[in-house]
């Protein structure tokens, strides 16, 4: 096998192509084996291998610079810079990250997790080399879905009238996540069918070189491809039309669910594990879809990421012109979302919370300053959500909770966030933003408001001297603490708040009569959010001590909740020996 004497770049430079073409089904088969097992990026890895290795026999990584956009096709860049023990040794696939990260390897230049940054990054890299006299080459590989961002965009403006060498690698795979759509991928197409040379050239509009490869997957033609632009001195694109999901039959037939597998069986593509509990995705999608049916003026968004609320493209073929999806392209999505609320169209939003991250100020400006009441659904905002550093959305409460008009509800069970969703469609007074839970499809029968123009806390049990403020989904965790101290004879109060971005201040001050300790729990940041705001209103009332749960400042990488739950004591147990201490 090659692949055991590959670690690092240089091993490559003197191999014959039809040993680079055996490498590469080496490669692939490592792929498909450990995704199998452990799961993860699946289509856009096995569309890049050829692509991968070849940029790395033609130029010298970490000399040359490459900068790989949203790093969900870094596999097979990592097995060649000496990390493949984390695909050949089954007691190490967890040592790499799934992103590129310069703490793992030199060649790896920065911790990327978002999507239409490379070009902009490594314009970065191109400046300061320039600055410096410098020589080597830098490389930015885009994926097409990626180009509908605008910094991407942006980017190729800028690099256009850069007078040295950049080199920006587009990998056309004719996807995003899901289908690509923007009047950008009419020229792309034109481009494919016509080997390169349709007059309507997007890069070329932007004052840059241009070069074609047709089939991307063929080591020979990347090489000759590269070869010619390596050592340019003007910024060129190199045009590489690849099959996402190459070398497994399942994932080139279908490849939107093959962009990210969970453990499957290979020989059926079937996944190991089926899950048959509820998910907010499917039955929000259900709910959406009956709102859609009973009035055209419903309309879903996404930018990029349609299945967020559960909209597999069965069900966007059923919603029709009802849902928009505008690329990768979230501050685009939350205007679209305001101008549409503006002219009477009930539009509704779904955005994962690191997602959203990227629009504060379409969020502040094109929105809550012009008070349209679109409506924000934000996803995966908890330490239940997505694990990785690039991919932690619980920012949300400091950028949405302190911006003025907009209300910002925070569900604490499946049949209260139905409620919420649907008085925010139909109401006409406010911009409402929705922290779908993540904990699961929690079910209550408490009552449920309908109306939530008045966001008086709703006190859930009447107790003293404690009293327990549990935000969102972490209400269940609440709810375990209160039960935990009438173990311990304790008596606790347990609130509802209901939103992230309203004080109750007539209900804080009766707390404040009888309680000595009050408790807020927030599945997010404590630095700023939502229950420093609350210790704020008691800080002139001495008698009250606030203990404030939450996660400490700091970015976090491929951790495990439960763990993160315990350093930060927030399990039913701390916090019931901390209200203990507190009350002593």
């Amino acid at each position: 096998m090659y692949i055991e004497k590959i670690n690092s770049p240089k091993d490559l430079k003197n191999l014959s192509d039809s040993a680079l073409v055996e490498l590469a089904q080496e490669i692939r088969n490592l792929l498909i084996k450990k995704l199998s097992e452990c799961g993860g990026h699946f289509g856009p890895n096995l569309g890049i291998v050829e692509a991968t290795i070849a940029l790395h026999k033609i130029f010298d990584s970490p000399a040359d610079k490459i900068v790989f956009d949203v790093s969900h096709q870094t596999y097979p860049h990592k097995i060649l810079t000496g990390r493949a023990f984390a695909w050949t040794d089954k007691n190490r696939y967890n040592d790499v990250t799934g992103f590129t990260n310069p703490d793992e390897s030199e060649h790896d230049q920065f911790t990327i997790g978002h999507t239409s940054t490379s070009i902009s990054l490594a314009l970065g890299l191109a400046k300061a080399r320039d600055l410096a006299g410098g020589k080597e080459n830098v490389i930015a590989l885009i994926g097409d879905g990626s180009l509908s961002g605008g910094e991407a965009l942006e980017g190729l403006n800028v690099a256009g009238e850069l007078d040295s060498n950049f080199i920006i690698i587009v990998n056309d795979n004719d996807m995003s996540i899901a289908e690509n759509h923007g009047g950008l991928y009419s020229s792309l197409k034109k481009l494919r069918d016509s080997d390169g040379k349709d007059k309507d050239n997007i890069f070329k509009a932007f004052g840059l070189d241009y070069v074609f490869v047709k089939n991307g997957n063929d080591i020979k033609s990347l090489i000759d491809a590269f070869e010619s632009v390596k050592n340019s001195k003007k910024a060129v694109v190199v045009h590489i039309v690849t099959q996402k999901g190459k070398g497994y039959k399942f994932a080139e037939e279908n490849r939107e669910p093959w962009h990210f597998a969970q453990p499957f069986d290979i020989q059926s593509g079937k996944p190991l594990k089926v899950s048959t509990s509820e998910s907010y995705g499917a039955l929000s999608a259900k709910f959406l879809l009956e709102k859609m049916k009973n009035d055209k003026n419903v309309a879903v968004i996404t930018a990029g990421t349609p299945t967020v609320l559960g909209f597999t493209k069965d069900l966007r073929e059923k919603a029709g012109k009802q849902f928009i999806d505008v690329g990768i392209a979230e501050e685009t999505a939350v205007a679209l979302a305001g101008g549409m609320a503006t002219r009477g169209a009930k539009s509704i939003f779904g955005v994962y919370g690191t997602f959203l991250q990227r629009c504060y100020d379409q969020m502040q400006q094109d929105v809550c300053v012009n008070n349209s009441s679109a409506v924000f659904v934000v996803c995966a905002a908890s330490v239940w959500g997505m694990n990785g550093i690039t991919h932690t959305g619980w920012y949300d409460v400091q950028m949405l909770s302190h911006t003025p008009r907009l209300v910002y509800l925070a569900p604490t069970s499946c049949e209260e966030y139905f409620a919420m969703l649907d008085w925010a469609i139909e109401q006409k007074s406010f911009p409402v933003a929705i922290r779908q839970p993540a904990n699961g499809v929690v079910h209550s029968n408490r009552k449920i408001k309908k109306d939530y123009s008045n966001l008086s806390y709703e006190i859930v049990q009447e107790g003293k001297d404690v009293a327990i403020i549990a935000l969102g989904d972490f209400f269940q965790i609440g709810e375990e603490s209160a039960k935990k101290l009438a173990e311990n004879g304790i008596n606790a109060t347990l609130i509802n708040p209901l939103s992230a971005s309203h004080i109750d201040k007539e209900t804080l001050s009766k707390i404040a009569e009888n309680h000595k300790v009050v408790i807020t729990l927030e599945d997010g940041i404590i630095s700023g959010g939502w229950g420093q705001t609350i210790s704020a209103f008691f800080a002139e009332k001495s008698s009250v001590k606030v203990l404030n749960r939450g996660f400490e400042k700091k970015f976090l990488d491929l951790f495990v909740p439960a763990d993160v739950l315990f350093e930060n004591r927030l399990t039913a147990n701390q916090i019931c020996e901390d209200a203990k201490l507190a009350l002593a």
